[in-house]
């Protein structure tokens, strides 16, 4: 699968599944039926690098708070700048969290 090609109608499918969902609670009970808990973890530190990407910390300080490595956080951060823009979409409407 390349960049142009991971659309399809199943993500298409899913998308809209996430967005119908009313609560935390509602979206906790979703993802954790959906997902592994590895998976889920893997995605909660991803989303924890990129709020403290978008708070200005450095890669060493991101690391030793989330135990991503910094070739996960440099990753991240290349979406983040360079990426599609659903990360600051998402940061813009979330309320910040510590």
């Amino acid at each position: 699968m390349t960049d142009s090609d991971w659309r399809s109608p199943h993500t298409s499918a899913l998308f809209q599944a996430i967005i119908g969902l009313d609560t935390i609670e509602e979206a906790a009970d979703f993802f954790r039926d959906l997902c592994t808990l590895r998976e889920l973890e893997d995605m909660s530190q991803r989303w924890a690098v990129v709020r403290l990407l978008d708070k200005g910390h450095s890669y060493r300080e991101i690391s030793e708070y989330t135990g991503a490595s910094t070739a996960t956080i440099t990753r991240i951060n290349q979406w983040f700048t360079h990426g599609t823009g659903g990360y600051r979409a998402a940061l813009e409407r979330v309320v910040d969290e510590p």
